[in-house]
This record gives structure tokens, C-alpha cells and sequence, in this order.
């Protein structure tokens, strides 16, 4: 059968046999020591559709004029030229959708990372410029968030008739055991009054340049650390004052008696449980201890965000320090028509912030609250009116018991991808101190959030047409 092959029959070959060698096997070593000369662009590092474009290309058509006008270094004055504000506000805006909340970090990828060294394009940062930008422009982000999002409703992608509320619980930079009762912390003041007194002492009388930074550097931590420790007990002093007023407010009023009740009827006293001294933070003093989702209890803040829940952009948040949401729906209605002199027409949120006297405020202003009820002890029907019901609290009940009601309240589902993504862009542990600079972490977030998920409903809008 071998004539009917294709190629008939072959004759069987045998390569020649590889002889094993008894030297040292050749490898590919790494050499360091090669100076080379590579022709590269910085604009070649990233490709055409990279998120670095798109945020900058969004800083661009900023006015930073007001960031500007505080720079010092002028044309025809001496000084060293400044970093200019869209730089630094693009660089914090990508760290962020990446989940980078450091400075220092953020400050190393700038000289490692592709899309960072494009976005400086050869300008050299330090983490303290970065560090001092993000926390000291608190007024200025939160006005980028509000036009960021009129720009939106302008372009007609959202709707602000229907929004959204949720609170996240996010660590604090402070840890569990720093926190002290009022006397403990005012004997730490006492005695670093005197060290604060003589690390100043020796910053004047040293001649020697390092030396005398070093001793600069010293002096300002220790002030820093008596700054927090009067602030931990003006704290103290807050929270005691709250507690005697809300004490006085829930103490019962004596009836007049014309007699003095007979010895038999007076109840004997009851064993009442003396409540703890409050404490605060010696490093965090605005921090306080709260529940988290875990059922643990650690320092964190309460960050409360609200949304246009179905295209999952964020219209304004907010900052307590309380573990429950109760009460924080006010609030929040109050800074969005702040913001944008309006109020929405339906607003969503969980059942923790159920508040009877929010409810009827907000039936007051026209708008209308979609929440659950409270599953109570007694298992009554929480839809049926009650005797003290307003008319705000009436109609919520008649809403939530309706089909209609119950359908629109799920559309609040759709705010937990908010609260997804600002765990993967790093709201998970502060790397700040003070609730001035945790607002503007989460200011941070919603203005790279709105960003992102803005170019995403331009897209959906340019396909559909």
C-alpha cells in the first residue's frame, strides 16, 4: 500500500544525535550597571481612552481662579513657581477612583506609575503639597460636586425629582484605646504644657540650621498633640452638656400635693445604673465609638450620601458621628436645597431613618418620603393611622401600604452600588484626623464617582441616539 501514498515510499531518516555539553549552561542575566538611551513621550504611556484623560480632560474646563489668586510666586517677584491646582486636583481625583487614599503612596506612584507621571508630565510633587491640598479646600470641592451635578441635570441625564439616602460606617483614624475620661486627659495637659513651653524655648536659642528643624519638627508635633488633647475635652464638655439637657428633658414633673404622701406610699428607690463617664479621643477627638455593620463597636464616622439612585450619581453628603441614622434625614433634605434651591419630590430611605417629626417636615415642603416601617414588639399593623398621626405621617403610611409605594421604594436598591463603589475607592479606613478633613474624603469620592459614572450615561445617551 505504500505506492498509493501521496509521496510513495521514503526513506527513514535519523537527525544527527545533540551532544549534552559539560560546561555551565549560557543564561540571561539581568545587567544594571548599562546605561541606556531610550527615546520615550509621556503621552504614549497611556492609551487614547484611559480614565487619566478623561479626568483631566474634566479639570481643564474648570475655573480654579480663586485656588489660583492664593498662590504667592508672580511673574516679575522672586519664588519658586507653585504646583498649579488642576494638577493637584486631577492627581487626588484619579488616586481616588483607584483607591488610593495616602499622600505618600499617592506621591511614589508619581514617579513610578504610567498614568500618574502622565498626568504630572514632569512636574515633581511631594506628599505634603498633596496632603495639604486635599484638606484644605473643603469649600471648593463641595462647590465642584454641586456644579458637577447641575451639569448633568442641564444635559438632561438626571432627574433630581427622586433621590436617594444611605449612611456607611467608615474607621476613624484614631485607635480604640485612645480614648480617655476627662481628668486623665487634663492631667496630660498639664503636664505637656511645660514640654510644649520648652521645645519652643530650644527652637529659638539654637543656632544650627538641621538641628534647629529637627527641634522645629519636635515643638510642632508636641503642640499639635495639646491641640488635640483640648480638643478631646472641649468634646467631653459637649457631650456632657448634651446629656444634662437631654437628662432634664426626660426627668418627670412633680404634681403638686396639698399632703405629704404617708411613709407607706412611697416607692422604694430602685436600683438605677449610674451612667459612664463620656471619653473622648486623644487622637481623634471628633471620632466617636460607634456600631459597625459587623455588630462591633469601633471609632468611625457616619457618612451619609445621597443620590439619584437610578444613574447612581451623587447630589450631596454629609458627616455624624452617631451609630444610628435616625434623624439624619432632615439634614441631609436641608443642605440639598441649599445646594441647588430645590427639594426632590420623593426621597428613599431605609427604615433606621424613620423619624415621625422628618416625616412631617418633609410632607410640609412637598415632598414625599418613602421608607419601611419599624417592625415593633407588640406585632401591630404599622399601616393602620394612629390617634397622634400628623397629616405628614398619615400619608405615609397610606403610600407605603400601596402597591405603587412599595414598587417605588425599591428602586432604592440601586443606591447600594454607590456604596459598593466607594469601598473599592478606599472608604473603608481614614488615613485623616477631624471631621473637616473626613468631609472632604468623602466630597472627594462623590466628585470622582460623578465624574466617572457622568461620562458613562453620556455614552448611553450618544448610542441611543
Amino acid at each position: 500500500m505504500a505506492e498509493d501514498s501521496l509521496f510513495g515510499a521514503l526513506p527513514e531518516q535519523f537527525g544527527p544525535k545533540r551532544e549534552v555539553g559539560v560546561g555551565a549552561p549560557r543564561l540571561w542575566e539581568p545587567v544594571r550597571d548599562v546605561i541606556e538611551l531610550r527615546a520615550a513621550s509621556l503621552d504614549s504611556l497611556i492609551g487614547p481612552d484611559h480614565q487619566a484623560r478623561l479626568i483631566w480632560s474634566y479639570v481643564l474646563e474648570l475655573d480654579l481662579s480663586d485656588l489660583e489668586a492664593r498662590i504667592k510666586a508672580r511673574e516679575g517677584v522672586p519664588g519658586h513657581p507653585a504646583i498649579t491646582p488642576r494638577l493637584l486636583l486631577a492627581l487626588w481625583l484619579y488616586a481616588t477612583s483607584e483607591g488610593v487614599v495616602s499622600a505618600r503612596l499617592l506621591a511614589r506612584l508619581c514617579q513610578s506609575d504610567a498614568a500618574y507621571r502622565w498626568l504630572c508630565g514632569g512636574v515633581g510633587v511631594n506628599h505634603r503639597t498633596l496632603g495639604e491640598f486635599r484638606v484644605d479646600n473643603s469649600e471648593r470641592l463641595n462647590r465642584l460636586l454641586a456644579q458637577s451635578v447641575v451639569a448633568l441635570a442641564a444635559e438632561g441625564l438626571i432627574d433630581l425629582d427622586t433621590l436617594a439616602q444611605d449612611g456607611v460606617r467608615v474607621r476613624a483614624s484614631a485607635g480604640a484605646s485612645s480614648f480617655r475620661r476627662r481628668a486623665t486627659i487634663e492631667r496630660q495637659i498639664a503636664d505637656m504644657l511645660p514640654v510644649v513651653a520648652e521645645l519652643a524655648k530650644e527652637v529659638d536659642s539654637d543656632p544650627v540650621t538641621n538641628e534647629q528643624r529637627l527641634r522645629k519638627r519636635r515643638a510642632q508635633r508636641a503642640a499639635e498633640r495639646l491641640s488635640r488633647l483640648k480638643a478631646a475635652v472641649a468634646k467631653i464638655e459637649e457631650i456632657e452638656a448634651r446629656q444634662s439637657k437631654k437628662k432634664e428633658a426626660s426627668a418627670p414633673q412633680a404634681a403638686p400635693q396639698s399632703q405629704p404622701p404617708a411613709q407607706s406610699q412611697i416607692p422604694p428607690p430602685q436600683d438605677v445604673k449610674k451612667p459612664k463617664p463620656p471619653r473622648a479621643s486623644t487622637t481623634d477627638p471628633d471620632a466617636r465609638v460607634i456600631k459597625m455593620p459587623d455588630g462591633g463597636f469601633r471609632p468611625a464616622y457616619n457618612m451619609q450620601v445621597a443620590s439619584v439612585a437610578g444613574e447612581q450619581i451623587v447630589v450631596a453628603v454629609d458627616i455624624s458621628t452617631s451609630s444610628s441614622d435616625r434623624g439624619l434625614a432632615r439634614p441631609m433634605l436641608e443642605k440639598i436645597n441649599a445646594n441647588y434651591a430645590k427639594l426632590p419630590k420623593q426621597y428613599l430611605i431605609d427604615g433606621g431613618f424613620a423619624k415621625n417629626e422628618d416625616i412631617e417636615w418633609a410632607h410640609g415642603a412637598n415632598v414625599e418620603v418613602y421608607c419601611p416601617p419599624i417592625t415593633n414588639k407588640h406585632n401591630t399593623d404599622p399601616f393602620a393611622p394612629r390617634d397622634n398621626d400628623g397629616p405628614g405621617m398619615s400619608a405615609w403610611r397610606r403610600r407605603m401600604s400601596s402597591q405603587e409605594g412599595k414598587a417605588t421604594y425599591r428602586e432604592r436598591s440601586i443606591h447600594e452600588c454607590v456604596n459598593a463603589r466607594g469601598r473599592k475607592y478606599g472608604l473603608v479606613q481614614l488615613t485623616v484626623r477631624g471631621l473637616a478633613k473626613a468631609i472632604n474624603i468623602l466630597t472627594l469620592f462623590a466628585l470622582a464617582n460623578n465624574i466617572l459614572q457622568g461620562a458613562r450615561l453620556r455614552r448611553i445617551a450618544a448610542a441611543a441616539v
